[in-house]
C-alpha cells in the first residue's frame, strides 16, 4: 500500500478534508474507542512546542498507542537536514538514516521543523519536511514547517464550524499583527487555507512589504473560489474588519527582508497599532465576531488581554480541537475503526 503523507491541508481533497473534520467531530463526542493498539508514533521536535506535542501523544494516548518524542540536540544526536552535507562540524545524525531508521521502529512520524536559513527561495521549498517523507517508508505528519502548519489548518476549520455554523459567505479577516520579531508564515497560510476550505470571504489585511507568497495567495484563491469563496488582499485593517465574522490576528515577518532582521525590523516600527483591541471587535457582525489565535499569544501585543478573555474569543476552544483534529487524522493514517457514525 501507497503510503500517505500530511504536508499541507490543501494536498488533501476537500472531501477527503471533510472526511477528517467528521470524524474529529465523533471523536470530540466520545463515539471512538481505540483504533491505535500497539501503533507508535515518533515525533521529531526540532523547535519547542506545547500544544503540538501534548496533542499528540494525548492523541495517541487515548486510542491505545504510544508517542516518543525526539529533540535533537537535547537527548538525542544533532541532526544534519542539508542532503549534500560534508558533516565535520557539530551534526551528528543525518536526516535520511533518521527518517529511515525511525519508519522502521514507528508506525507514522511527525516533525516539527522551522526555518533556519536566510534565503526564502531555498526556505519556500520546504526541503525538511519533504526529505523526511521522502526517505520514511511510514506517514509523515508535519507538526509545523517553513511552509506549512496543517494540523492547526484543521483545528481552525473545526473551531469556525463549531462557532459559525453554515461557512458559505461569511467572512475571516487574517490580521498581521505587530510581535517584537519577525515569525514564520506557516501558520497564516494554513489559517488562510482552512477558511478557504470553509468556502469563506478572506480578507488579509496586511501593512505593505506583509504579503504572503506569492504561491501561498495563489492556493488560498484557487481553493477559495473552488470551494464558492474568495480572497482579497487589503492594507485597510478597520475596514477590512467592519462586519467581519471571524478575526484571526497572527504576526508573520516580512518575506522582502527575510533573514535580513535589521531591515525587517525598521519595517515594522511604526505598526504596533497593528493589534486586536476591543474597539475593533465591535466593528465586527453585530459586534459579534469570533477572534482566534493558534498560540502562543503575546498578550496586549497581538491582541489586547481583554479580547482574550473576553466572550468572543475561541483561542482555547482552537487549542482543545488541535486534539480531537490530530485523532482523526491519526485514525485515518494508521489506525482501525469503525467508518459507521
Amino acid at each position: 500500500m501507497t503510503k500517505r503523507d500530511f504536508i499541507a491541508m490543501e494536498e488533501w481533497s476537500p472531501d477527503d478534508v471533510d472526511a477528517l473534520l467528521a470524524l474529529a467531530t465523533r471523536c470530540k463526542r466520545g463515539e471512538i474507542d481505540g483504533g491505535l493498539a500497539k501503533k507508535v508514533l515518533a515525533m521529531v521536535f526540532m523547535d519547542p512546542s506545547l500544544r503540538t506535542r501534548a496533542s499528540m501523544e494525548t492523541a495517541m494516548y487515548l486510542h491505545g498507542g504510544h508517542a516518543l518524542c525526539l529533540e535533537p540536540g537535547k537527548g538525542s544526536w544533532a541532526m544534519e537536514t542539508d542532503l549534500d552535507a560534508v558533516m565535520d562540524g557539530a551534526t551528528v545524525e543525518h536526516i535520511i538514516e533518521a527518517a529511515r531508521v525511525l519508519s522502521r521502529y514507528a508506525d507514522a512520524l511527525a516533525v516539527r521543523t522551522f526555518p533556519k536559513g536566510d534565503d526564502w527561495t531555498v526556505e519556500r521549498e520546504d526541503r525538511t519536511i519533504r526529505n523526511f517523507a521522502r526517505y520514511s517508508d511510514k506517514p509523515v505528519i508535519n507538526l509545523e514547517s517553513s511552509r506549512r502548519h496543517p494540523c492547526q489548518g484543521l483545528a481552525d476549520a473545526l473551531t469556525i464550524r463549531e462557532h459559525l455554523g453554515d461557512t458559505r459567505g461569511k467572512r475571516l479577516v487574517l490580521m498581521w499583527a505587530w510581535h517584537p520579531k519577525a515569525l514564520p508564515t506557516a501558520v497564516p497560510a494554513s489559517a488562510a487555507i482552512a477558511a478557504a476550505h470553509l468556502g469563506m470571504q478572506i480578507s488579509i489585511a496586511r501593512p505593505a512589504g506583509y504579503d504572503l507568497d506569492p504561491d501561498d495567495y495563489r492556493a488560498i484563491r484557487a481553493l477559495a473560489e473552488q470551494r464558492g469563496g474568495s480572497l482579497d488582499v487589503t492594507d485597510d485593517l478597520d475596514g477590512a474588519i467592519d462586519g467581519a465574522h471571524a478575526l484571526y490576528p497572527k504576526a508573520w515577518g516580512s518575506l522582502l527582508h527575510f533573514g535580513n532582521p535589521d531591515a525587517e525590523r525598521l519595517l515594522r516600527a511604526d505598526q504596533r497599532d497593528w493589534r486586536l483591541t476591543s474597539d475593533r471587535m465591535r466593528r465586527t457582525a453585530g459586534g459579534k465576531g469570533i477572534a482566534l489565535h493558534c498560540l502562543p499569544v503575546r498578550r496586549n501585543v497581538e491582541i489586547d488581554g481583554d479580547v482574550l478573555d473576553g466572550p468572543q474569543s475561541v483561542v482555547v476552544d482552537q487549542a482543545e480541537n488541535r486534539l480531537h483534529v490530530q485523532r482523526a487524522l491519526l485514525l485515518e493514517l494508521v489506525g482501525n475503526y469503525s467508518h459507521e457514525p
